[in-house]
């Protein structure tokens, strides 16, 4: 099944998460909350701070939270690959790099410590340069099968 598109093409649970995220990250999003629990506790003593009183902010922000974990995760998610495409970008135009890091965000966790070792032997390196703006890449690393065994 599709999800429902509107006139610019995203999906509507998109548009809603978007839309959700940025509402609630925004200084009267907080303003509004720390009101509504003035509210809540400026009601205790009406309600003799009664177990029902409790139970309602507990529930209330146990399912606010709940709710609120997806909406920003799908956002997040988004903004992830937004980042990870751009720096893509920039891994791919420069004469420089590497062109193996494009798509290192699905490399597994031992694969990108291989890749950090590297980069610490760059690093290493680049201390003993005499220039420092002299640039560098992983395929300069010498002995790789070195790097490798010392996993």
């Amino acid at each position: 099944m599709k999800a429902k598109k509107e006139e610019n093409g995203k999906p509507f649970f998109e548009r809603f998460s978007y839309s959700v995220t940025k509402a609630t990250g925004s200084t009267p999003a907080f303003v509004v909350a720390l009101f509504l629990i003035l509210i809540w506790a400026i009601s205790g003593p009406f309600f003799h701070f009664s177990q029902a009183w409790q139970i309602f902010i507990n529930t209330a922000t146990t399912i606010i939270t709940f709710l609120m974990v997806f909406i920003i995760q799908k956002e997040q998610n988004k903004d992830s690959h937004a980042i990870q495409l751009k720096l893509n970008e920039l891994v791919a135009a420069h004469d420089l790099a590497s062109n193996r890091l494009v798509n290192v965000e699905n490399m597994s966790e031992e694969e990108m410590k291989t890749i950090q070792k590297y980069y610490d032997q760059l690093s290493r390196m680049a201390k003993n340069e005499n220039s420092p703006q002299q640039s560098h890449s992983i395929d300069e690393v010498q002995a790789p099968e070195k790097i490798k065994k010392e996993e």
